[in-house]
Formats: structure tokens, sequence, C-alpha cells
């Protein structure tokens, strides 16, 4: 059931999809935490739409990762990633991380603007990498697979 055709409509699915498990990821189980639950949904808009562009397969995490470091964003993903503090990003350098063809399609499929997309990963995606690389290392599995292993 793969192929080009309905790729919008699939890529709304796996955002969707993602962020229902970002969202348990986040609030820890916990229900009516509404900031987590839209942060979510705009980061599984967005790794859903890096993996309809083959931003690494079924876990775009590795690809996501690069293209903020490739920004000039390196020491900050590298904390989320490693032991140590996380760094904060802001909106604006998240807006410049990203192609501004996905941030408009993770704005449209969360219905806020684009801006507000920038500004929600940017607070959620620190915390979401840190929770997703337990190991210090980018995990090579599928991303669903490894956010419900997070969540055992």
């Amino acid at each position: 059931m793969r192929g080009p055709a309905g790729e919008a409509k699939g890529t709304t699915m796996a955002g969707n999809d993602l962020g229902g498990l970002l969202g348990g990821l986040l609030g820890g189980g916990q229900q009516g935490g509404g900031s987590s639950g839209g942060g979510a949904n705009i980061l599984g808009a967005l790794l859903g739409a890096l993996m309809s562009k083959g931003g690494g397969g079924s876990n775009p995490l590795g690809g996501l990762l690069d293209g903020l470091t490739k920004a000039g964003l390196a020491d900050q993903a590298q904390s989320w990633v490693g032991s140590g503090e996380n760094q904060p990003v802001s909106g604006a350098q998240v807006r410049q991380a990203l192609p501004d063809d996905t941030l408009q399609q993770v704005a449209q499929d969360a219905g806020v603007s684009p801006e507000q997309a920038a500004d929600e990963i940017a607070q959620q995606l620190p915390q979401v990498v840190d929770k997703l690389t337990p190991s210090g290392q980018v995990p090579t599995g599928s991303l669903e697979d490894i956010i419900r292993q997070q969540q055992l």
C-alpha cells in the first residue's frame, strides 16, 4: 500500500499517529496535557512530513538532527542526544533550520501559522530528542517502535 498516490493523506495519518505517540511520551501518560498534546501533534506532523520526503525512512530523527547541525545548531542538537543539560533553541532558529515547504506543511497540518509551529517545535524538540536517545545515540529502528519502547 505504499506509493506516490495519496501521499498527502499518508503524511497526515503518519503525523497524527506520531503525534499521539509523542503526546504520550511527553505527557508521561498523564491526561489533559493541553500544550504537550499540541506540541506533540506539531512534532508528529514534522516527523511525518520528513518521512514523506525520504528523510530517514521510518526514522527521520537522524535526518532532522543532521539538518539542525547543518543550520549551525550542532551544539544544541548534540546536547539533546547526549546526557548533559538540553540547550534551548528559538523558533527563529527552527525556521532557519527547516526547509520552508516542510514548515508550511507542518503548520497547515496542525492548523497554526508557520511561526507558531516553529515556536512549538523549538519548545518541544529538545525534550523529545532527549527522551528518544537515552543511550546518547540516535536509534536506528522505526521511530514508532522507538517511541513505544520509551513509554514502557
